[in-house]
């Protein structure tokens, strides 16, 4: 399955109808996942584009619940959909791994800060798009593609000018390229204790 994740598109889906249009040209998604701010974004995604659109609210949307979650069953596993606010995801993310672990998640995908990263820790997939239309990283707008399937899980982060001006060669699995950086919380954990050494 190859998935469209998007978040923090709050009211502009300009830039996502290029991507989505030349996605569609290259190498068709299956399903998009909208990570909230805001959820009626993803309900016009829904009938302009005519594919599955899993969608979550975040806090431009009154949600303030802590199950203002879903599940998306993939055949690599299980990801949970979260905003990310009522996780606390701008300060750390051992909040969204916890309520990954405890849904059986084998990833999660969020946004809130506007700020793209995709990493793999303890064996689960993290991942946010970052903001097409309001990025807060430099970058000038950000989405991800997840890749999944019996082998495994692939993805990766774009941004929008270098996608849009890229020749489609790009936007799949390379042999030997994982597209992601990979944190081990243990050797992170040794790092931090050996520089508090000096």
């Amino acid at each position: 399955m190859r998935i469209l994740i998007l978040s923090d598109t709050h009211g502009d889906l300009t830039r996502f109808f290029k991507v989505f249009e030349k996605l569609n040209r290259e190498s068709p998604v299956q399903m998009i996942v909208h990570c909230g701010d805001m959820y009626d974004d993803a309900m016009t995604i829904r009938m302009r584009c005519g594919i599955p659109v899993a969608a979550v609210k975040g806090n431009c949307d009154g949600e303030f619940s802590y199950e203002g979650f879903s599940v998306l069953e993939t055949e690599a596993g299980d990801f949970l959909i979260t905003h990310g606010h009522m996780e606390n995801v701008g300060h750390d993310l051992q909040r969204l791994c916890y309520k990954a672990e405890e849904n059986g998640c084998v990833g999660a995908f969020f946004g809130h800060t506007h700020r793209s990263i995709y990493v793999e820790t303890d064996g689960l997939h993290l991942m946010n798009p970052g903001s097409l239309s309001r990025p807060r990283d430099g970058s000038g707008g950000t989405f991800g593609i997840i890749q999944t399937g019996s082998d495994g899980i692939w993805g990766k982060i774009y941004r929008y000018e270098d996608f849009l001006l890229d020749d489609g060669k790009s936007n799949g699995p390379k042999s030997g390229s994982s597209g992601r950086s990979k944190i081990t919380a243990g050797r992170l954990r040794n790092l931090i204790n050996y520089s508090d050494r000096f």
